[in-house]
């Protein structure tokens, strides 16, 4: 899927996984990229693949954990490569552990980074779209966001956050523009599942593959302006697992 207008998207978690995906699928569609992770050697390998694609890309250190740098950072990120027309808010974290056992300093761990610095991002890039009036917004989220699954609960509520968030911000910024997308995927064979906060074995070969979430993530970022995609739901199809 080629994209007829120049465009050029910011995505968090961009060094592995959903990110480096949807990172690739979108220079192959020739929208540059701004990738933002923790990881510089890492992003870069993914940059590089990116510009063999024949798009600008360019690899940005930030660590979204440390909330009080996240707007700023990302702001000026937004500046450096503007303008940012797509944010495809991807990083996060994956957490197992009954309610009952699990700490604060995890529960709000997981809530900071799942949640609040998706919302942090959003603030960072916010001004320049409005002034554009122009603007898509995607966020990934999760199937745990709609459906509890047990020993999941601090995972599930920051994505059910996540979702709620992205319906309050698409009511909010529809008049400057901006549209807000949310993808909410089933299991997908990711290094979220490698995580230590993550103790669970499940058929990783049967899981979606984070290529096939990046395809929808694009459809969502080239749809024509008049329309969006409010919130789609993407399940392999061996069920949720």
């Amino acid at each position: 899927m080629t994209s007829p207008i120049k465009r050029r998207a910011l995505i968090t978690g961009a060094s592995s996984g959903i990110g480096k995906a949807t990172a690739l699928i979108f220079a192959k569609a020739g929208i540059d990229v701004a990738l933002v992770s923790r990881s510089q050697s890492k992003l870069e390998e993914v940059a590089t693949a990116a510009r063999e694609a024949g798009v600008n890309a360019k690899a940005y250190v930030l660590d979204l954990a440390k909330l009080e740098q996240v707007k700023t950072g990302i702001g000026a990120i937004a500046a450096d490569f503007a303008p940012i027309d797509i944010l495809v808010n991807n990083a996060g974290i994956g957490y197992t552990r009954p309610l009952s056992e699990t700490a604060l300093s995890d529960w709000q761990y997981v809530i900071d980074l799942n949640l609040t610095s998706v919302f942090q991002c959003i603030l960072g890039i916010l001004p320049a779209m409005r002034d554009r009036q122009r603007g898509t917004i995607i966020n990934v989220a999760s199937i745990a966001g709609q459906q509890p699954f047990p020993d999941w609960g601090a995972y599930s509520v920051s994505k059910a956050g996540l979702i709620a968030l992205s319906k309050t911000l698409a009511i909010e910024e529809r008049s400057y523009g901006i549209r807000v997308a949310t993808i909410c995927p089933g299991a997908v064979n990711t290094p979220l599942w490698d995580a230590d906060t993550v103790q669970v074995d499940l058929n990783r070969s049967a899981m979606l593959t984070p290529e096939i979430v990046a395809q929808s993530i694009l459809h969502a970022a080239v749809l024509p302006e008049q329309a969006f995609i409010e919130s789609m739901t993407l399940m392999p199809s061996a069920g949720a697992l």
